[in-house]
């Protein structure tokens, strides 16, 4: 990385890289690796790991650069943490002790984390520019994921409902707003009914213990195999989906269904 960099002998593309440019390729890896995932195709993943890892790489050689911080720094950071947040496997808070005797249920050391993340939280909260509990959730998140996070950070602090059934209340009274703001015509005024009916449904898989962005991930790939199914018999036939008509794609969506699609 540092060769790369290098004002005099570098890659010209690299020298022009900053934190910000960065991001995009970064999220990206990321989704290449949750995808490598997702097919069980682990000698790729192995090749994605090491892509999303040069993104690490990249943004400590940016920050030893600007004099921010330095690889050890990243290093040192993650290994604190993770101590800190294992009382249980580190019983004395030092890296190199002897495997602890403590034995904890899989819930408790949940609980344990959550707890200690809302000590870190609260540690945070006392420096200046920390205002709010919900300020170090990312903004580069998914949508869907950061409006689970952002729903489980409110719920902590007890702005939650109990139960899921005043969810599904909420759900319709937010369908109910669309079909006013459609009713309307108010482009805008739809928009921003959908974002607040998208909201609800994510608080729903929250209280149902789905997370959203895996269940809409499932969703995304049950539409493109019943699609592709279509477009194969439609296909099989000298048909496209294009000349098909509506009729005839509900008859093949449907015996997709039925052929567990």
């Amino acid at each position: 990385m540092q060769r790369l960099r290098d004002p005099e002998h570098g890659c010209p593309w690299d020298l022009e890289q900053s934190f910000d440019s960065i991001v995009p390729h970064t999220l990206e890896e990321a989704y290449e690796v949750a995808d490598a995932i997702a097919e069980r195709d682990f000698p790729q993943l192995a090749g994605e790991l090491g892509d999303l890892l040069f993104q690490v790489v990249y943004y400590a050689q940016l920050g030893q650069e600007a004099g921010h911080f330095v690889w050890a720094d990243v290093v040192d950071g993650i290994t604190r943490k993770l101590v800190r947040r294992h009382p249980h496997v580190f019983p004395d808070g030092k890296l190199r002790t002897p495997a602890g005797s403590i034995k904890i249920e899989p819930e408790q050391v949940k609980q344990r984390w959550e707890a200690i993340k809302a000590e870190e939280r609260a540690e945070k909260a006392e420096r200046p520019h920390q205002l709010s509990l919900l300020d170090d959730v990312p903004r580069a998140l998914p949508a869907l994921s950061r409006a689970q996070k952002l729903q489980k950070r409110a719920s902590q602090a007890g702005f939650d409902w109990n139960e899921a059934a005043p969810v599904i209340d909420k759900i319709a009274e937010e369908l109910d707003e669309v079909r006013e703001a459609v009713a309307s015509g108010d482009a805008n005024a739809v928009a921003e009914e959908m974002g607040d009916l998208m909201f609800a449904m994510v608080n729903l898989a929250r209280h149902l213990q789905v997370d959203a962005e895996t269940a809409l991930r499932q969703g995304n790939e049950k539409f493109e195999r019943r699609f592709r199914f279509i477009e194969q018999r439609l296909a099989d036939d000298g048909e496209s989906v294009q000349e098909a008509g509506l009729e005839r794609l509900d008859q093949l969506w449907e015996r997709a269904k039925t052929q567990g699609l």
